[in-house]
């Protein structure tokens, strides 16, 4: 029996961009976003034709639909209809899929919530950020801690448990104190599951050209240090745990038995496709995988909409933006997807699925990045160490080089 498909849908729209973006989102008028939509309808529709080109597997069942953003709720409840109609017409939703909408608090209208309800939709994923206001607002955000609570205590009534918050460490203003705050606001509400991100400002968004300036401007000198920054992520990681919510991805707590089904299907490898602007897909062969992407830019996006077929994924150069994934990048994906995750990779089943060759590779970096305190092996399971999972990024680049050579 193969693996569940996820489905992933991007809508990039939002009410007002935060200071440290720049991802391949804004705040576009409302005829746009219904141009989108017939385009992503258009898209979803065409999609069995691509895979069949490509020679790509789809799963006959999808157990996971995540609508991400942007800002996902600012869509009206005819445009989330008309999406979940062809969605539906093209794939065979598993009952009790996990389906979850990503939501800024004070940015989801009562008639949107009632047909998401009546479409499935079980899980929120909350941007709060921080439940400190002038942080919040120092980014851009338009909400405030109270408008949090009251978001929270009206999904809770309407039947939505299964309710996710996203905080983020190092933003202008925060102290270990008002992070402490945060972190306690959110274990005090009792959600299944948080994320917590380190700030990541991009060099092209308006807070990181004032930084590179080093001008004042959206409080740019506010921005706690790097060195601050990762002791913070450290207390995050105690203050959750200790409420309750087990870290089992570098980024990602939860309660048992309240882990993002759809985000595992990234760090396992598991099938998924993405809908919308840069959407990113990753599909099964008979040889390996595939993996393809959307352009981020949304006026060639949507100058696609009389498209079909493969030609919704060529580049300006007429040629398929796909990336084959062969035996050792496979690999390579497997071991660092895999150690993100707090349970690891177990090296047996990497043998098992890449021969002995390829692992026996990588063997001599596990060994110098063990021993330097930031990998742990026991028996045939690795795990990245507390301090490892703070300079992830410099483990993976090291097993990767041996992996390859």
């Amino acid at each position: 029996m193969s693996t569940p498909l996820g489905i992933y849908i991007s809508v990039p729209f939002c009410k007002a961009k935060c200071t440290f973006c720049n991802f391949a989102s804004g705040v576009f008028a409302a005829d746009r976003m219904q141009s989108y939509v017939e385009r992503v309808v258009a898209e979803i529709g065409a999609v069995r034709g691509v895979a069949e080109r490509l020679g790509a597997e789809i799963p006959g069942e999808v157990d996971s639909i995540y609508f991400g953003g942007g800002t996902p709720s600012l869509l009206g409840p005819e445009q989330f209809r008309e999406i979940f109609a062809r969605l539906r017409g093209e794939f065979a939703v598993a009952v009790g899929a996990e389906v979850t909408l990503e939501c800024a608090p004070g940015q989801l209208g009562e008639a949107t919530l009632e047909e998401l309800l009546r479409q499935g939709m079980n899980r929120m994923s909350f941007g709060v950020q921080s439940f400190v206001d002038r942080e919040s607002a120092a980014v851009g955000r338009l909400h405030t801690e109270q408008m949090c609570q009251e978001e929270l205590a009206r999904v809770r009534a309407a039947g939505v448990e299964a309710v996710n918050l996203d905080l983020i460490v190092g933003l202008p203003h925060q102290t270990e104190a008002s992070w402490r705050y945060s972190l306690d606001a959110a274990v005090a509400s009792g959600v299944p599951h948080v994320s917590v991100y380190m700030l990541e400002v991009d060099e092209d968004s308006r807070l990181g050209k004032e930084m590179l300036a080093q001008g004042s401007r959206y409080s740019a000198g506010e921005v706690p240090s790097e060195d601050d920054a990762a002791a913070w992520y450290q207390v995050g990681c105690e203050v959750l745990g200790a409420g309750g919510l087990k870290q089992y991805e570098i980024s990602n707590f939860a309660r048992e038995g309240s882990a993002s089904r759809h985000n595992m299907k990234y760090w396992r490898r598991q099938p998924y496709i993405g809908f919308g602007l840069d959407a990113h897909s990753m599909l099964r062969t008979s040889e390996g995988a595939l993996r393809f992407a959307n352009t981020s830019e949304l006026d060639a996006y949507l100058a696609e909409s009389e498209a079909s077929g493969l030609e919704m994924f060529r580049a300006k150069t007429g040629e398929p933006e796909v990336e084959v994934i062969g035996r050792e990048a496979a690999f390579e994906e497997a071991l660092f997807l895999g150690l993100r995750m707090n349970d690891g990779v177990d090296l047996g089943e990497l043998r098992r699925e890449f021969g002995d060759v390829l692992v026996r590779g990588a063997m001599a970096a596990v060994q110098e990045t063990r021993s330097a305190g930031l990998l742990a092996l026991e028996g045939d399971r690795l795990r990245l160490t507390d301090g490892g999972r703070m300079v992830s990024n410099e483990v993976f680049s090291r097993l990767l080089v041996s992996a390859v050579a």
